[in-house]
């Protein structure tokens, strides 16, 4: 918006950069441009400020389906204002110039326009469509419509606008007629979700059956195997069995063979030993058999008092003595004699 001055005689006016000021004087286009500061009269001079950035014009409106179905249309217009020349020969642009308002509505004036312009080629759209091709391409359907048919309009380009975009917020019917379309919709989703939950049912279940069969096999497997354990341990403790046979068997044959060995061999020692006592014997007997029997006598009488704890009676006879005391007294004669000699 334009910014104004007064001074006593003059007034000063500067502009916006984003819009086209038009300055007349006496009728006739002396000056314009973006943003421009000048002076002017206010007795002689008449001043057009045009917008020239992008305005987004929103709509809402209802039609009526081929169908006879009330739909709602709500979207935004996106136009720019390019010759604001010819736009202001179209609307009236003209500013206060004490305050730099626009003294019309142009602005509403154009929306109005645009407006009823983009709701005649949406209803031309929407009378000769079913109500469900409407819901589901109406969108892209509207949008192009609305875009192709303001980009076309002789009267917009002779205006000076163009068009800059078109954008649809929502196409839907009234609030009974979607609830109603949205039924069939849940229910099919609902039976799709059931029967994804049949299916994952079904998989699990197929799953357990697996996890069933996979465990009886183990089962299986564990009692083969326990089984054959069973079998290799009772072959092993018959092999243990028979080898603890065959080693008793073989101790046993060892034993006998040692016992044997040893039986000959105290065989053996006793029946040395045996004929050395014979052999001692015989010679003791052989010795004693050439001894005089006195001697014998006086052998057998000390071995004889070596037993005996003690002698009660002892009788000598004279004949005993006799001999015996002439044998001593030659003996002792003899042992006299021989130092002599020597």
């Amino acid at each position: 918006m334009a910014e104004i001055r007064a001074f006593p005689v003059f007034r000063h006016l500067r502009g916006d950069p984003s819009y086209h000021l038009l300055r007349y004087r006496g009728g006739r286009l002396i000056g314009s441009g973006r943003g421009i500061a000048f002076w002017f009269h206010p007795l002689n001079t008449s001043i057009v400020e045009v917008p020239m950035d992008d305005r987004e014009l929103p709509f809402l409106y209802h039609a009526r389906s081929q169908d006879f179905q009330v739909v709602t249309v709500q979207g935004v217009i996106t136009f720019r204002v390019v010759e604001p020349a010819r736009l202001s020969e179209r609307i009236d642009f003209s500013i206060d110039l004490r305050t730099g308002v626009l003294v019309e509505q142009p602005l509403e004036k154009l929306a109005g326009l645009l407006t009823e312009l983009a709701q005649q080629f949406t209803w031309d759209y929407l009378s000769r469509t079913a109500l469900l091709e409407i819901l589901e391409h109406g969108f892209d359907e509207i949008r192009a419509r609305i875009e192709t048919g303001l980009r076309s309009d002789d009267s917009l380009n002779d205006m000076g606008l163009e068009m800059v975009a078109v954008r649809i917020g929502a196409v839907r019917p009234e609030a009974g007629v979607e609830k109603a379309l949205q039924i069939p919709v849940r229910e099919r989703i609902q039976q799709q979700a059931d029967e994804a939950t049949f299916q994952r049912r079904a998989l699990a279940v197929e799953k357990e059956r697996a996890i069933q069969e996979n465990e009886l096999q183990n089962r299986i497997e564990l009692a083969r195997r326990e089984e054959h354990l069973i079998a290799q341990h009772g072959q092993n403790e018959r092999g243990r069995a028979h080898e603890e046979a065959e080693a008793g068997r073989i101790a046993a044959e060892a034993k006998a063979q040692r016992m044997a060995i040893e039986a000959r061999a105290e065989a053996e020692r006793i029946e040395r030993v045996e004929r050395a006592r014979v052999a001692a014997e015989q010679e003791r007997m052989a010795i004693y058999r050439d001894f005089p029997a006195e001697r014998l006598l006086a052998l057998a009488a000390q071995k004889l008092a070596g037993k005996l704890s003690r002698i009660e009676h002892l009788n000598l006879t004279p004949d005993l003595l006799g001999d015996l005391l002439a044998r001593m007294a030659q003996a002792g004669a003899a042992r006299l004699e021989q130092p002599a000699e020597r």
